[in-house]
């Protein structure tokens, strides 16, 4: 008698290729993009078109787009297990976004806490694009029918609103889209800057102190975790208002598996100064074959550009799907 096989479920998820990646974006979302494969048909994406909502240098931006993929090769994605490929090379990310914009309100976007934040920080370039980001991330998401959605904190509201409009439009004509539910990693962290450990770890802060490159040297990341902001009480263990120990304890956690109160065993008779090097030691041994594989895949453009265009016709059939149906519901000739 054989056995029943079951399809995987499936995950979405993508990630901007603007500037350089941190350990934030890497214990946030990355480690478990790949721990994510052996559990789930996985389809990850780099959102080249959402980066240009401010604007970027060419050189630099075509550079960033191959060292974005390189990375996601390098920790350890196999593009015979995952779809991967560059969002732009697959046209129906555009086509359907306009369409969902038809079902999307003005309302809705408006009420965007990200659009109020970058048009804040960007206020020369207040463009539409920035406004209507989240109808495109919308269609990024809708057009693989997916199961799941990994979202951090800052990406709840706009999974509610891609909720919000598949739901609308299958009112409309009928079970078109699956409604992704969100999906919280097991294991992950929230990583802080190190400088000001209230605010969340970021590539665009301007003391580089503060935040950590998954391609930063083993002597940089040593020099920024020595360097990183605690408080006077030299005592390792999480606790309230303790924001700079609970970020390193939190990152020590999150690559060591284990526990705050294990932690807390570990250095009960050690001060800060080890606490920071152990830390240190623990992120440059994690990242220490990112960058190795990094430098494998970078120095070879062809095989990056076909494991991307291959990633982009796999995608591409899954999404040429959604857009027909789509378009037939909403009764536009063939």
């Amino acid at each position: 008698m054989s056995e029943e096989i079951v399809a995987k479920k499936r995950v979405f998820s993508a990630i901007q290729p603007s500037g350089m990646l941190t350990l934030g974006n890497y214990l946030g979302a990355l480690k478990n993009w790949k721990s994510m494969t052996e559990e789930f048909e996985c389809i990850y994406a780099v959102a080249d078109l959402h980066a240009i909502t401010v604007r970027q240098e060419p050189a630099t931006f075509r550079k960033q787009i191959y060292n974005t993929c390189a990375i996601l090769l390098a920790i350890g994605l196999d593009p015979k297990d995952v779809t991967l490929f560059v969002q732009s090379q697959v046209a129906e990310h555009s086509e359907l976004s306009w369409l969902l914009s038809c079902y999307t309100q003005f309302g809705e976007l408006s009420r965007m806490t990200q659009f109020k934040d970058k048009a804040a920080k960007h206020t020369d370039n207040v463009n539409l694009g920035l406004f209507g980001y989240p109808t495109l991330m919308a269609a990024d998401i809708l057009l693989y029918q997916p199961d799941f959605v990994p979202v951090g904190a800052d990406q709840k509201q706009h999974l509610e609103l891609t909720r919000d409009v598949a739901t609308r439009f299958n009112h409309i004509y009928g079970d078109v889209f699956k409604i992704p539910e969100p999906y919280i990693p097991k294991v992950g962290a929230r990583v802080m800057s190190l400088q000001e450990p209230t605010a969340k770890m970021s590539k665009s802060d301007t003391n580089v102190n503060a935040w950590v490159a998954i391609l930063d040297k083993p002597e940089d990341i040593m020099r920024k975790f020595k360097k990183a902001v605690t408080d006077s009480e030299n005592k390792v263990c999480v606790g309230e208002g303790r924001d700079g120990i609970n970020n390193l304890i939190g990152i020590y956690s999150a690559i060591t598996g284990k526990t705050a109160d294990e932690i807390a065993a570990e250095f009960e008779n050690k001060g800060y100064g080890d606490f920071k090097c152990a830390v240190g030691e623990a992120v440059v041994e994690e990242l220490r074959p990112v960058r190795e594989n990094f430098e494998i895949f970078i120095s070879d453009k062809k095989q990056l550009e076909d494991i991307y265009h291959e990633g982009a016709m796999r995608a591409e059939y899954i999404a040429r799907r959604t857009v027909s149906k789509v378009m037939k519901k909403i009764g536009f000739v063939r």
